[in-house]
């Protein structure tokens, strides 16, 4: 695999020389940007994505949507980090060097990185988190999932990933998240309805604000008392 990258007409070379290629031309200044992008940037917005989509799911729907949507955000990390430890030993197994150690003229925006390329962690762990908002919340998931598309550009764009580690980074970032998922499920979902029915963490998992109109909706279905006449006059 090290070795599929070494080829000049190889299009993962190609395609990497015309996006890291576009650094060459950038202004010094957008190319830092770009390197804070890619570097933390992104991976910043995509936790602020998932805060704000916990944030929405316990205001809205029933509770039993609160109760699946936080378990679905509880394991979007969890599967994140269950995919970056599955990395560790595919990095050990296919060795494959970082593209500007094999290829000259590219344009390094983050220097100090000697581990080996594919699969690329960044990648992997912002998808990861894009699918999990996604299973959550969709339209969450569509701004997740665009960011962790972004994500992997960047890495390209810097000099640092092939495109095909990235494509590796978002294939096992998500088939973690959906091939875990229903066990994630099963063992989550008890768990966040426990801490939805405790008085302190409760708020965690579903708002005051949301409960409010439920229990008003609730005192509407209670039946009105019979005020009709009898025949000596009183109420029936």
């Amino acid at each position: 695999m090290a070795g599929l990258a070494l080829d000049g007409v190889n299009p993962d070379v190609g395609l990497l020389y015309d996006i890291n290629g576009l650094a060459r031309s950038a202004p010094p200044w957008f190319d830092r940007v770009m390197g804070f992008v890619g570097e933390f940037g992104i991976m910043l917005a995509l936790v602020l994505v998932a805060l704000w989509c916990w944030w929405r799911v316990r205001r809205s729907g029933t509770p039993e949507d609160s109760i699946s949507a936080v378990a679905a955000l509880v394991w979007a990390p969890l599967a994140a980090g269950i995919a970056l430890l599955i990395n560790v030993p595919i990095r050990g197994l296919v060795e494959r060097p970082r593209p500007f150690l094999d290829h000259q003229g590219l344009e390094v925006l983050v220097a100090g990185k000697t581990d080996f390329s594919f699969v690329s962690d960044h990648s992997t762990l912002a998808m990861a988190i894009g699918v999990g908002v996604f299973v959550a919340r969709r339209g969450f998931g569509f701004a997740a999932i665009g960011l962790a598309l972004a994500e992997g550009f960047c890495r390209v764009y810097m000099g640092v990933h092939y495109p095909t580690d990235v494509i590796g980074g978002f294939a096992l970032g998500t088939a973690v998240v959906l091939l875990l998922a229903p066990l994630a499920q099963a063992l989550l979902t008890p768990l966040v309805s426990a801490v939805a029915r405790s008085a302190g963490a409760g708020r965690l998992v579903r708002s005051r604000r949301a409960a409010a109109p439920e229990r008003g909706h609730e005192m509407l279905d209670i039946p009105e008392p019979d005020v009709r006449p009898g025949r000596n006059g009183l109420a029936a």
